[in-house]
């Protein structure tokens, strides 16, 4: 990382519940708000980093509301049969086909500014976090991994041989791997509110018997809600001489990681615009110009 600008944007993944990150990034992009040194995302928030690289800052919100949010992409009634609850293959190929992320743009803007991105997934052997950085032939196919849902999405995917799957599962809020790569200045948007409480599944215990083949991954999905609150304790109380600045969904709004509703969407959409735009506000000037 570029040690003169030692300041991360940690991005939270949550299906759906992406657009609330896609509004916030929206808000930095038009605002030309970007001091970061080091981007981390996770799943629907590795899409909206790549977006916000790309400086495509309607892209992702196009995505979510002309494609995600249709039956074509999440459907009950093909899960029943079988299929992929949510396909990401269908998504993936027409998006590439009709919005594709400007990958010149981005890498373009990293060498430059001496950036890193980094996109988080979870080996399904190990049930570890795999930290990947991307290049232009790599990027697509890292953000898909990440995205992809265990059990919502059939397929497993692989990432270098290593059968790997959405990186929530390992590392849902990595804000503490950005600890460890030496950001000082950590901004980090969550797509839940502040006050959230993840707690473990009820139905963690059909997990042995769906992941039987990887125990590695099993473990790690049935201690996700601890993890979780690890990455929430640290965001509340940072080591002395770190900063964690966040930025959450606010409280009362009830959307999920397969909400459809237009109207919900672009609720939730906007209030990432005015949280975005109310941070550079009360915060620009000390993440841009103070670095520890």
């Amino acid at each position: 990382m570029n040690k003169k600008k030692n300041s991360a944007l940690v991005v939270e993944g949550g299906g759906m519940r992406g657009v609330f990150s896609a509004g916030v990034l929206n808000a930095f992009g038009t605002a030309g708000f970007d001091p970061f040194a080091l981007y981390i995302g996770v799943s629907a928030g590795a899409c909206n980093l790549a977006a916000h690289l790309a400086e495509q800052h309607n892209r992702n919100y196009h995505v979510t509301t002309a494609y995600s949010a249709t039956s074509r992409f999440i459907s009950l009634l093909r899960f029943i049969r079988g299929g992929h609850y949510m396909d990401l293959d269908w998504l993936w190929d027409i998006t590439i086909s009709e919005c594709r992320l400007d990958l010149d743009r981005i890498f373009s803007r990293l060498k430059k500014g001496k950036k890193e991105y980094v996109v988080v997934a979870t080996s399904i052997v190990t049930g570890l976090p795999l930290y990947l950085v991307p290049d232009k032939l790599t990027l697509e196919h890292y953000i898909k991994v990440s995205s992809s849902l265990p059990v919502l999405y059939r397929t497993i995917l692989n990432v270098d041989s290593i059968p790997a799957m959405d990186g929530g599962v390992a590392d849902p809020v990595p804000v503490i791997e950005a600890y460890k790569r030496g950001a000082k200045k950590i901004v980090i948007i969550r797509s839940r509110p502040s006050s959230y409480v993840k707690r473990k599944s009820h139905l963690s215990f059909l997990l042995p018997f769906i992941f039987r083949k990887y125990p590695g991954v099993t473990e790690a999905m049935k201690n996700r809600h601890r993890v979780y609150m690890e990455a929430v304790d640290f965001i509340n109380n940072p080591p002395a001489g770190i900063n964690v600045y966040e930025i959450s969904l606010p409280e009362g709004i009830n959307i999920s990681r397969t909400t459809k509703d237009m109207k919900l969407l672009e609720q939730v959409y906007m209030a990432g615009q005015r949280a975005g735009n109310d941070f550079i506000k009360k915060n620009a000037d000390e993440i841009e110009y103070k670095f520890l």
